[in-house]
């Protein structure tokens, strides 16, 4: 493993991310799926056991995830054959993939954006860790998810994945100066004027008489969550009309479905994050997905960029939003290399040109 080394600093590439797999610094339960490794990330994968858990927690700096749980969990749950993970509850579940990172080399994780938009809070822990989704340089042991549905019961298996995983090397985040002039040359959301710090500032499309948004209904059915198109969308979310008044009361601990008013281009040399929380803003978490890869709303999709939609959840007390409110930040960072597949390339990409849209699950009704 000291062998292995990357030029540079930045966000490592998929070709990065697969000799980090053949020099065995990823490892697998089972064979690597072909389509697991993304432009800029690593799917996660769930392994075969859930264990319910009476709250979430971290391990600390000097116990494994495996000391907790042995005093935590409530009972096993086989995913071998799939099985349904409850709102309101807390699982952990070991992953199938473990590292053996070099020293230079640190990751983070976020949920996949379908696993956001049907409001599943996951984060992932590692062993002696005390940051959920951070995974310090040089880290070797193995990976648990902590996963927790919010609004929807879930079906999932061993293999479903609802998370991914970016590897870094040096700094990598853009400082403002740094986002101002990469917006100035490449235009990385619709505005002439945006505002900046600590990333580029998104607002909220309420505008029009159409449906402006959805809300999530509670007490809905099972969802699949590897099966596409399988739910008729008015079972599970309630449109929200426009009306011409451009604004929405978030109420709270209700789940919402909206999308920006700027358009997003994410241009090939770099990748970015949507902030999941400011409290600048409002009492509310906007983006639980919050991964953007090299290639999002690029021109060689045959656009100038594409909608970023959020996930918005309100906090403690009901919070009105307006058209073209601030609602969230997204900082770029760069890539060490260009990816040698952009998002929405030939890859199936789900959500590349989208605007409003939900996860993959729901059709029309």
């Amino acid at each position: 493993m000291s062998l292995l080394s990357f030029s540079g600093s930045g966000i490592l590439n998929d070709a990065d991310i697969a000799a980090l797999v053949n020099a065995g610094a990823i490892a697998f339960d089972t064979p690597l799926d072909g389509d697991q490794i993304q432009p800029a990330s690593l799917d996660l994968r769930l392994g075969r056991t859930a264990y319910r858990v009476r709250a979430s927690f971290l391990p600390g700096p000097d116990r494994t995830v495996k000391d907790k749980l042995d005093h935590l969990q409530l009972h096993q749950i086989d995913l071998s054959e799939g099985a349904v993970l409850e709102t309101g509850c807390v699982y952990i579940v070991p992953l199938m993939e473990s590292l053996t990172l070099p020293e230079g080399i640190a990751a983070a994780a976020n949920p996949k954006s379908s696993t956001g938009r049907l409001d599943i809070f996951t984060r992932v822990i590692a062993d002696r860790s005390q940051q959920f989704d951070k995974i310090p340089k040089g880290y070797s042991g193995p990976l648990y998810m902590e996963v927790s549905p919010r609004t929807f019961p879930i079906l999932a298996r061993s293999g479903s994945r609802l998370t991914q995983i970016r590897f870094r090397q040096g700094r990598v985040v853009l400082d403002d100066a740094e986002h101002l002039a990469l917006h100035q040359a490449e235009t990385l959301v619709a505005s002439s004027d945006p505002f900046i710090a600590d990333g580029i500032a998104l607002s909220i499309d309420l505008a029009g008489d159409g449906v402006v948004g959805y809300r999530a209904k509670r007490h809905a059915a099972v969802i699949d969550v590897d099966r596409r198109d399988a739910q008729d969308l008015l079972d599970f979310w309630e449109p929200i009309m426009g009306r011409g008044r451009g604004e929405l009361v978030l109420d709270p601990d209700e789940f919402y479905i909206l999308v920006s008013n700027e358009a997003v281009h994410v241009p090939p040399l770099y990748a970015a994050e949507m902030v999941p929380f400011d409290p600048l803003v409002g009492e509310f978490r906007v983006h639980y997905a919050g991964f953007f890869d090299p290639g999002f709303g690029h021109s060689q999709a045959g656009g100038s960029g594409s909608r970023a939609v959020l996930e918005v959840r309100s906090h403690e007390v009901p919070f009105i939003v307006e058209h073209g409110q601030i609602i969230g930040r997204l900082a770029y960072e760069r890539m060490r290399a260009r990816p040698e597949t952009l998002y929405g390339a030939g890859m199936g990409s789900n959500y590349q040109a989208q605007g409003l849209k939900l996860s993959k699950h729901f059709r029309s009704a």
